[in-house]
């Protein structure tokens, strides 16, 4: 299976770099949810996170995913 290195902005995952799986048209998931298991007073939660396009100064874009808070 093809895996692409991802990078993670903002939430718990910030400034990390992921293998993410891709899709048979080689593209990340547009969502990407994370579980939290519970531990000690702290409720089991799910982390979502959303692709979004990054560019770099000369235009080319490449994937990432933001975090979405409210989710």
């Amino acid at each position: 299976m093809r895996s692409a290195d991802t990078e993670f902005h903002g939430g718990p995952l910030d400034g990390r770099v992921l293998p993410i799986a891709l899709t048979p048209f080689s593209n990340i998931p547009k969502t990407y949810r994370v579980p939290v298991p519970a531990h000690g007073d702290t409720p089991a939660a799910t982390l979502v996170y959303h692709r979004a396009k990054e560019y770099d100064p000369k235009g080319r874009w490449r994937w990432r995913y933001e975090y979405e808070p409210e989710a």
